[in-house]
């Protein structure tokens, strides 16, 4: 979108929402705004959640009606500093089931989209997770973001990076958990995990990752639940697994909650 890449070279009006890292700027609010209006021109009958809308006070339920789930800048923490890991994420729910995603990435020109059952695509053309399926040769993504007012996901956050750092092929941070989960979808990452993430951080490229191949479930080894503010997604069950027998777990607040 053109009104993201002009507004990333100007200076940003900032404002804090939960604390000092959790933030949103004039540009995310916009966004959100204009997807919602063109959606529920065309889409009278369909709900919504949008990260910004929820931040305002308007209740995150998601109901079986089929709902847009809206990020309107994921990673706007990278956007506020200029770092170039940010995007557009929009999710699809019908049933409570994601059924198709469309991420854009403005400053590198990057569309990934996914349907269930129609597979999943990068600038038009398909994707693929990788075939890694030992943890010992995977290249693992997490969050670093654990600046926090309850210090046991702290806690937990460097239990699990002092875990994996020495048996991973890997580890590295986008910064946007959209961007990420695109990552591995396409084959560049073999795995991420994180927890204290969002709805609008997952609808979207849980998708496009089932439908390159991959694997999303609960990060203890259970079923995903888009509200329950987990996720683990890797590019093969075996991996999945084995990525789970390493990790401590941490749950925070669902977004239904």
């Amino acid at each position: 979108m053109q009104l993201v890449r002009e507004r990333n070279k100007q200076k940003k009006n900032v404002e804090e929402k939960l604390n000092a890292v959790d933030l949103v700027t004039e540009t995310d609010k916009e966004v959100e705004k204009r997807l919602i209006s063109a959606l529920s021109e065309k889409y009278p009958d369909h709900k919504f959640i949008g990260e910004e809308s929820t931040a305002d006070g308007i209740k995150c339920e998601l109901t079986s009606d089929p709902t847009w789930i809206i990020d309107p800048i994921d990673g706007t923490m990278n956007f506020v500093h200029g770092y170039p890991n940010f995007c557009i994420s929009i999710g699809y729910v019908v049933d409570k089931i994601p059924v198709m995603g469309v991420i854009y990435c403005p400053l590198q020109d990057w569309l990934f989209t996914a349907r269930k059952g129609c597979g999943a695509f990068h600038n038009g053309v398909p994707i693929h997770v990788s075939h890694t399926t030992e943890l010992s040769q995977a290249l693992i993504n997490i969050e670093t973001s654990v600046r926090s007012s309850d210090p046991n996901k702290m806690k937990v956050f460097f239990e699990n990076l002092n875990t994996l750092a020495p048996i991973v092929h890997g580890i590295r941070t986008a910064g946007s958990a959209v961007i990420t989960m695109s990552f591995v979808a396409m084959g560049g990452s073999d795995a991420y995990f994180e927890f204290a993430v969002h709805a609008w951080d997952m609808a979207a490229g849980c998708v496009l990752v089932t439908e390159a191949g991959g694997v999303v479930i609960d990060p203890a080894g259970g079923k995903f639940d888009l509200m329950s503010g987990r996720i683990l997604c890797a590019s093969s069950q075996d991996l999945a697994q084995e990525l789970v027998k390493n990790l401590k777990q941490y749950y925070g607040p669902r977004d239904d909650a």
